[in-house]
């Protein structure tokens, strides 16, 4: 699985259910930033890895595919 594909899995995965919109402004970015990742248009940069693996408690290596497990990071 792509990356992309992940990110999209884990927003439409998460209870309760959020937008594009509402997920990109806990992120700090537009809906358009969001929705061109998860459609693999555009890449992120790395504070926008760190800011969605701090928003899903993953790890950066589940979200860019070198673990299939999520790895839930312990929260500071």
């Amino acid at each position: 699985m792509e990356w992309y594909e992940i990110l999209r899995e884990l927003r439409e995965e998460t209870e309760p259910r959020l937008s594009q919109e509402a997920v990109a402004a806990k992120l700090n970015m537009t809906q358009r930033k969001l929705s061109r990742m998860e459609t693999g248009t555009s890449n992120p940069d790395i504070e926008d890895i760190r800011l969605i693996c701090k928003y899903y408690n993953i790890s950066a290596d589940y979200l860019i595919g070198l673990t299939k497990e999520k790895k839930i990071c312990p929260k500071k």
